[in-house]
């Protein structure tokens, strides 16, 4: 793959020169090891809840309903805010963080942020492993969070810089592949560590999160930063050399001009939050703020984080919960790399399109095995039907993650010009963080008052997102990042309206001027 050429036309006919190098494909892997920290933070919280000792030392009253039998309704026993705070509280800190993090993307790079989220995931970790209060704990996740607000907001960034556009969707979804694989990895751990005697195993579980914190520490002291980014810090020749080393060829004069140009542009922004609102930067903020409201509203968190929750709850015993977390976590890796090859050649709009059918149709498929099947009182689902559960869960992570899942995070790191790009990713990070909290803090009591009725509630909104693809987001496949606006834009049927003219119309003008001249 090394040797591959990719050349990209320009609005202006210019051809951009790149090979696949493999500094390239180096860079890429490390920089997306953000995500495995991430996916191991997701897998890892609903394994560990569901582990008595666990609830025992923190949560007494969830041990009591889940263990000792003291409840209501099979729904309701896992239905804790202090329990729900325990995964949620990541994802607000990473809310907050994420502004913090524009900042340093934008001033200190892509590379400084990876390295400053790989600090806060090592020390993170070390408050929950050795937690022995639940201030302890959530200090823990908090910092964990904050690790999140910085990776999420720079990884996807750095990897769409990075990467030659003909490939570009391909490596930007190998952070979302890392994710997947993490929580996998948690989900393995989780299974192994709940056999260990002594009620320690979940130290071990939150404790093994160091592995991937190091990795992307390392891979942030390894990696070098992007041209854009350094060109944007004026550091014109050295972002020219490194552009010229990761494109594989002395062709790079179009590219480094065009890079130039788009930098001078978002110099003259002096409020990058306040452009995102102006009206040519709606379209890319309706659609990065929809689609992360959207990816949280499939309801995919509300699997991932409680996956041997849900299935204790569905009556699966604890081995048979933590295995069936398992299979949907190998799942979501596999369906994650048919993303990575199907992204580029199929485009962003038929993965999403499709995945909204298979999608709306395993959940409404769950909701009617549990709606007969699984009772206030009777949780013990038969094989056939627990199997069928099993089945339709991995049907709707599979769709997931070859969509929604990757490209949530791919089309809003692509499709912002360079001088909204940061606060653009900034926003988007925000918005999938806050929801993320949300589902986080009210599944499991939603789950406690909807019961099986959850899984139409999400559905309908799986049918809502469709409708909003199918209308409103246009193609990005193969389109250069900075010529979005007159390639993509200016040619959607609704969005074009938001597109400032002005200048092109003085330029006709002057065309016809000098035209009529000669």
């Amino acid at each position: 793959m090394a040797g591959g050429l990719a050349v990209a036309p320009s609005a202006g006919g210019v051809e951009f020169e790149a090979k696949i190098t493999p500094i390239v494909i180096i860079s890429c892997v490390m920089a997306a090891t953000g995500g495995l920290m991430f996916g191991y933070d997701v897998g890892v919280s609903g394994g560990v809840t569901s582990m008595p000792a666990f609830l025992k030392k923190f949560f007494p009253p969830v041990y009591r309903r889940s263990e000792l039998g003291e409840r209501d309704s099979n729904y309701c026993k896992y239905d804790n805010q202090g329990l729900q705070l325990f995964t949620s509280s990541l994802y607000l800190a990473a809310l907050t963080a994420t502004f913090f993090a524009s900042y340093t993307t934008r001033r200190l790079g892509r590379r400084l942020t990876m390295l400053i989220a790989g600090v806060f995931f090592i020390v993170g970790v070390i408050l929950n492993a050795a937690a022995q209060e639940i201030g302890m704990l959530i200090a823990g996740r908090i910092l964990l969070g904050c690790g999140v607000g910085f990776a999420n907001q720079a990884v996807p960034v750095f990897l769409s810089e990075i990467a030659p556009t003909r490939i570009r969707g391909g490596l930007n979804i190998l952070f979302q592949l890392n994710v997947t694989i993490g929580i996998l990895f948690a989900n393995l751990v989780n299974y192994g560590t709940a056999k260990i005697e002594g009620g320690w195993g979940w130290r071990l579980s939150l404790g093994l999160a160091g592995i991937p914190a190091g990795l992307l520490t390392i891979g942030a002291l390894l990696v070098v930063d992007t041209p854009n980014s350094l060109i944007e810090r004026g550091k014109l020749e050295e972002g020219k050399a490194v552009l010229r080393k990761i494109r594989g060829t002395d062709n790079i004069e179009p590219e480094y001009l065009e890079l130039v140009e788009a930098s001078r542009v978002a110099k003259e922004i002096k409020h990058p939050f306040r452009n995102l609102l102006q009206r040519k930067n709606r379209p890319q903020l309706i659609i990065a703020v929809a689609l992360q409201f959207f990816q949280q509203f499939t309801g995919i968190n509300a699997i991932m984080f409680y996956a041997p929750v849900l299935f204790s709850t569905l009556g699966f015993k604890n081995d048979a919960s933590l295995y069936s977390a398992v299979i949907t976590g190998a799942v979501n890796v596999l369906s994650t790399v048919v993303s990575i090859y199907s992204v580029d050649k199929l485009g962003r709009r038929v993965l999403l399109l499709e995945a909204g059918v298979q999608m709306f149709l395993a959940q409404v498929v769950i909701a009617i095995v549990l709606g007969f099947k699984v009772t206030d009182t009777s949780d013990n689902l038969s094989s056939g039907y627990a199997i069928l559960v099993v089945i339709m869960i991995c049907t709707f992570v599979s769709a997931f993650a070859w969509s929604w899942g990757p490209l949530g995070w791919l089309i809003p790191s692509e499709t912002f010009p360079l001088e909204t790009r940061s606060a653009g990713q900034s926003v988007t990070v925000c918005i999938n963080m806050l929801f993320t909290f949300v589902i986080g803090q009210a599944f499991l009591s939603m789950l406690c008052h909807f019961k099986f009725g959850i899984f139409l509630f999400f559905s309908g909104w799986v049918l809502i997102m469709s409708i909003f693809v199918l209308f409103l987001v246009p193609e990005t496949k193969n389109i250069p990042i900075e010529e979005m606006t007159d390639r993509v834009w200016r040619k959607h049927w609704l969005w074009k309206r938001f597109m400032d003219d002005d200048e092109y119309v003085k330029d006709d003008d002057l065309a016809k001027k000098n035209g009529s001249q000669l």
